[in-house]
């Protein structure tokens, strides 16, 4: 897979930062001195947590080095470092008030041990906060599945896309089992686009990028198309001009 593309995805940093602003609003502490990042894309979810807790150590940590490169040139006031979310926990040491992270486990792999991950480098009493999308039933989504699997684009990707997310019980499970208390919700966003080409720069900078990128550029260009022509005829233009794109995101606060 291709690296990700800060400026893409720092075109909608607003609406994006939203749900960091949100889930860093929920964590059950106070104070912290010690709070990890995971997934911190551009840094935007980093800088939210320290305007939070502006004493704290904090560390944005991911995978992508483009993501990094922006994060460290836009916040030079904070620490990133790169970490692969399957492999490197052990390299971290133990102890962190918070571990903390934006829409980033929806990449990750067997989310079972993921959060075991987490929950082992939190000290006791120490808050594990989570927020992934859960948008798989929106349109976009059936859209780019639709088309992903048709007769027209198949052969194109022999393997597609795999959504490592679980259901919104099975992380209740887990949670039960992991945590001496947590709490789970889902909030729906209802953001305003100017149109429809906006829609797909967005989930350019997201949910489009594994098939774009896999595509040769005259292949992508028409697969965006496609995709495209369809998301104009599932999102109808309200009466002031603009779109209602609707973004279900999935939160949890959990307690060592």
């Amino acid at each position: 897979m291709t690296d990700w593309n800060a400026e893409q995805y720092s075109k909608f940093r607003q609406q994006r930062t939203l749900p960091a602003r949100d889930l860093a609003r929920a964590i059950p502490l106070k104070h912290a001195r010690r709070i990890i990042d995971i997934g911190c894309g551009i840094g935007n979810s980093t800088a939210v947590l320290k305007d939070m807790y502006p004493a704290a150590q904090i560390t944005g940590a991911d995978l992508s080095d483009n993501m990094l490169a922006s994060a460290r040139e836009q916040h030079p006031e904070l620490d990133f470092i790169r970490f692969d979310a399957s492999t490197d926990f052990p390299s971290l040491t133990p102890g962190y008030d918070v571990v903390f992270s934006n829409a980033c486990i929806q990449w990750v792999p067997n989310h079972p041990q993921l959060l075991r991950n987490m929950m082992s480098i939190l000290r006791q009493g120490g808050v594990l906060a989570v927020q992934t999308p859960m948008n798989h039933e929106e349109p976009i989504h059936r859209i780019i599945d639709g088309l992903v699997r048709s007769s027209k684009w198949a052969h194109r990707f022999p393997t597609p896309r795999i959504f490592h997310n679980l259901t919104q019980e099975a992380y209740f499970d887990l949670l039960s089992d992991l945590a001496g208390d947590f709490t789970i919700w889902q909030t729906t966003y209802c953001h305003r686009m100017p149109s429809h080409q906006s829609i797909m720069e967005w989930y350019k900078g997201t949910g489009l990028r594994p098939y774009l990128s896999a595509l040769s550029p005259q292949d992508a260009a028409a697969f965006e198309s496609d995709v495209l022509q369809e998301v104009i005829n599932a999102y109808p233009v309200r009466q002031n001009g603009e779109i209602i794109f609707r973004f279900p995101r999935f939160f949890f606060t959990a307690i060592k």
